[in-house]
C-alpha cells in the first residue's frame, strides 16, 4: 500500500499539472482571442491604408504643380487640399493604431476596455471630422484639378459647378453614411471580442 506521504505527493504533483494545463489552455485562448481581434481591425487597416497611399499620390501630384495655381484663391484651394490630404490619412492610421496595439494576453481586462474605448472614439471623431471637411475638400478640388489638369479657371469660367456640386454630395453623403456605418459596426465587433475576455 502506499503512504500518506506518496499519495499527497502524486496529488499535489497532478494539482499542479493542472493548474499550469489550465494557465496554458487560458494563454492560449487569450491569444485566439487576441488574433480575432486584430483581424477585425485589419480590416479597416487595410481600406485606410489603400486610402492613405492614394490620398499622398494625389498629394504629390498637387504639390509637383503646385506652381499652375496662379491666383491667391487657387492656391488657397490648393493648400486645403494638400493639408487635408496629408493630415486626415496620418491621423487616422494612428488612432487605428492605437485600437490594433492593445495586448489583450498581458493587459488587464478593465485597463484594456478603457484604453480600447479612448482610442475607439477618436477613431470614430475623426472620421466625423473627415466627413464634415469632405464636403469643403469638394469644393476645393475640382478648382484645383480644373487648374492643373486642364489650365482652366472654375472661379473665373463658372462652368461645371451646377452639375458638379449637386452629384458630390448626393455621392457623399451616400459613401459617408455607408462607411461609417461600416466602420462603426466592425468596431463594435472588436469590443465584443474585447469584452469576451471577461469570462475567459
Amino acid at each position: 500500500m502506499m503512504k500518506v506521504e506518496e499519495l499527497q505527493s502524486i496529488w499535489t504533483e497532478m494539482s499542479e499539472e493542472l493548474e499550469n494545463q489550465k494557465k496554458l489552455t487560458h494563454k492560449i485562448i487569450m491569444q485566439m482571442t487576441q488574433q480575432r481581434y486584430t483581424h477585425q481591425l485589419q480590416k479597416i487597416a487595410k481600406y485606410e491604408g489603400i486610402g492613405a497611399l492614394f490620398c499622398f499620390a494625389i498629394a504629390l501630384y498637387i504639390l509637383i504643380n503646385f506652381s499652375k495655381l496662379d491666383t491667391w484663391y487657387l492656391q488657397l484651394c490648393g493648400i486645403f487640399t494638400l493639408g487635408f490630404l496629408l493630415l486626415m490619412p496620418v491621423l487616422v492610421l494612428r488612432s487605428i493604431r492605437n485600437m490594433k496595439r492593445i495586448n489583450i494576453v498581458e493587459g488587464s481586462y478593465a485597463k484594456n476596455l478603457s484604453a480600447y474605448s479612448k482610442a475607439r472614439n477618436q477613431f470614430l471623431f475623426l472620421q466625423r471630422i473627415g466627413i464634415g471637411l469632405a464636403f469643403v475638400l469638394m469644393t476645393t478640388t475640382l478648382p484645383v484639378a480644373g487648374k492643373i489638369l486642364n489650365g482652366k479657371d472654375f472661379f473665373a469660367s463658372n462652368q461645371g459647378w451646377y452639375w458638379y456640386l449637386p452629384i458630390m454630395l448626393i455621392f457623399l453623403i451616400l459613401f459617408s453614411r455607408w462607411g461609417y456605418g461600416k466602420y462603426k459596426s466592425i468596431t463594435q465587433s472588436a469590443e465584443q471580442i474585447l469584452m469576451e475576455t471577461h469570462d475567459s
